[in-house]
């Protein structure tokens, strides 16, 4: 491993940044000297400080609060042992989910403990405080600004450390999401270092590169209560010392288990071959879209790996149902039929929901009943009761909507499917009459969900319709082909899928009303944000909105770009306004008790 200084040194030094220091230094009539003590100082600002006596001294921390915080860490290691092997090839970029400040951490202690080095991990700026910041240097972190907007000389320096790091055959970790998930599900993905690490390898940095998505859930999260402030339009507050102390409480509670799945490794030279591509021929235009379909596959491998973990299983029944007081038979009832889903999907289970699940679900709705989640309303003498009721805490609902949707990408499918079923108003119908409808949905929600580019809404229709034959909710029809009958049951249980979708709906009916009230440009984003906070605050209030979970920052940010891409960018734009908001209060009418 070389030291620090001889990295900055050999960055400094090469012929691309010295070429582009000259040129930046004429562009801009300054000095030479001036750029490269700028250059030297943004070094200073962006490298790790790789020490293995910090990442020895840090394991023996996160050891300490693994114990002390959590009930133990499940590793698919086979998965693990097959990527170590690929690092033959070439250095291995990390791509995790971001869950959790956790999450760095608990990898690098992963890697430390199966024999890996710990990876250079792109951090954000604003954990490079004191005395954090030069603890994580020394654990490998490397800091990255939020935006490079305006900083060309920034730009071109950290792209030559990525292209160092690539060099000397260091291991990567970065967050495709970008920053942390407030909601829960995976965030759509930001490309930019993703593009850097494309561009270092097409410039020759390394003869191969293996991406390894990796999922990271948790039983409950440390962030809850920030998460639900940031969701709800509460600022984030900015990382500090003062943070960090304040944790300590943190440290007094109980978390569960920590879920780490590692996804088969992906060799960028093994895909090129698969899409028949090379990438020194591809120009700027090609790259960026090779680049954006990598960062879905890597979304996608990501929810492929994801566990279902009881906490997440029980928020989304609960959320599910459709009365706000409900019955452990009835929560029981929609879990199974759940299950019975995720079982046919070969959805990946925590063995304590695969072992005996009527005990995890207990013991969640315990978790949830001591934490306010939940209330329950009836016992008997005994404190047991064989018809216990419950109601939910409606405060805590956008909490119990993050677990839902931990594990909502599996059921999306389904979700869509059973809608545009539901749509049809009929009890015969065929799969073909099914495909208009769920390519609307996958358009509609393109911003919040994940979806897969080698599977056609064809597929997903005729995958999603085999589990609800499975499930008796649809009967072939004994003579008719491609034809289907719904049964009376059938119905009800398309209802449990389709309400995954009720939260966004209501969101974006929020923004569009917005929309549909002011004129484009009448307000900057800031302004239009908080006008869209108060709409949805109100609706609530009159009952025009059901769900306290969709007053959500993160979706109305969503549904915003979505309905700007679409053309519907103020009050003007009556009949896309129109169009739209007829097919919002259809869906809202259909999933209506």
């Amino acid at each position: 491993m070389k030291l620090r200084e001889e990295l900055k040194e050999s960055i400094l030094t090469n012929d691309r940044l010295q070429n582009f220091m000259n040129q930046h230094s004429k562009k801009r009539a300054i000095p030479i000297q001036a750029i490269y003590k700028e250059a030297d100082s943004y070094l200073e600002e962006i490298a790790a400080n790789y020490s293995m006596a910090i990442i020895k001294f840090v394991e023996v921390i996160v050891r300490w609060m693994i114990n002390l915080m959590y009930e133990g860490v499940t590793v698919n290691t086979e998965t693990l042992n097959r990527i170590k092997s690929m690092a033959k090839k070439g250095p291995i970029i990390f791509l995790p989910c971001h869950k959790s400040h956790i999450d760095y951490l608990i990898l690098s202690y992963i890697m430390y403990h199966n024999n890996m080095p710990c990876p250079h991990v792109a951090a954000g700026k604003n954990l490079s405080f004191w005395p954090v910041g030069s603890m994580f240097r020394g654990g490998g972190a490397f800091f990255i600004r939020r935006t490079f907007k305006g900083a060309v000389l920034y730009a071109k320096v950290f792209a030559e450390y990525i292209h160092k790091l690539l060099e000397e055959s260091f291991n990567v970790e970065f967050f495709i999401e970008g920053g942390r998930s407030r909601t829960g599900k995976l965030l759509t993905p930001k490309l930019g270092l993703l593009s850097i690490l494309l561009n270092a390898y097409k410039n020759g940095a390394c003869e191969d590169m293996i991406f390894a998505p990796v999922f990271i859930g948790y039983d409950r999260v440390l962030e809850e209560s920030s998460y639900m402030n940031e969701i709800e339009g509460g600022q984030k507050k900015p990382e500090s010392l003062l943070q960090v102390i304040k944790a300590r409480k943190l440290l007094k509670k109980r978390y569960g288990r920590i879920y780490i799945q590692f996804h088969e490794p992906i060799s960028l030279n093994e895909l090129l071959v698969q899409y028949d591509m090379t990438i020194q021929d591809m120009t700027s235009k090609e790259l960026n879209s090779f680049c954006r379909r990598l960062g879905n596959r890597i979304l996608n491998a990501i929810d492929g790996v994801s566990v279902i973990t009881p906490h997440a299983l029980v928020a989304s029944a609960i959320l599910n149902c459709a009365k706000k007081r409900f019955s452990y038979d009835h929560l029981m009832n929609h879990i199974e039929t759940y299950m019975a889903y995720l079982f046919s999907q070969e959805a990946k289970m925590t063995d304590t929901l695969v072992i005996d699940h009527v005990r995890a679900v207990d013991q969640v709705l315990d978790s949830y009943a001591q934490r306010k989640f939940i209330e329950r309303l009836s016992t008997d003498k005994d404190g047991q009761s064989s018809d216990k009721q419950f109601t939910v805490n409606v405060s805590k609902r956008p909490l119990l909507e993050y677990y839902k949707n931990n594990c909502i990408s599996f059921f999306i499918p389904a979700a869509f499917t059973a809608l545009a079923i539901l749509e049809k108003d009929a009890f015969q119908l065929s799969a073909v009459e099914l495909h208009s409808g769920y390519s609307f949905f996958q358009e509609f929600f393109n911003n919040e969900f994940a979806y897969n580019a080698d599977r056609t809404p064809e597929y997903l229709v005729r995958k999603s319709i085999k589990a609800f034959i499975d499930e008796a909710i649809l009967m072939p029809h004994p003579t008719l082909p491609d034809t289907y009958n719904l049964t009376s049951e059938g119905f009800r249980k398309l209802k449990f899928y389709s309400r995954f979708l009720k939260t966004y709906f209501e969101s974006y009916w929020i923004v569009l009303n917005h929309l549909k009230r002011y004129p484009q440009n009448s307000m900057d984003s800031k302004e239009r944000l908080k006008k869209i906070q108060s709409m949805g605050n109100h609706m609530y209030k009159q009952k025009e909105i059901e769900l306290k979970e969709a007053l959500s920052k993160v979706t109305y940010n969503n549904a915003l770009d979505f309905f700007t891409k679409q053309g519907v960018k103020g009050s003007g734009h009556t009949e896309k306004i129109e169009f739209y908001g007829d097919a919002i209060q259809k869906y809202l009418n259909i999933l209506q008790v």
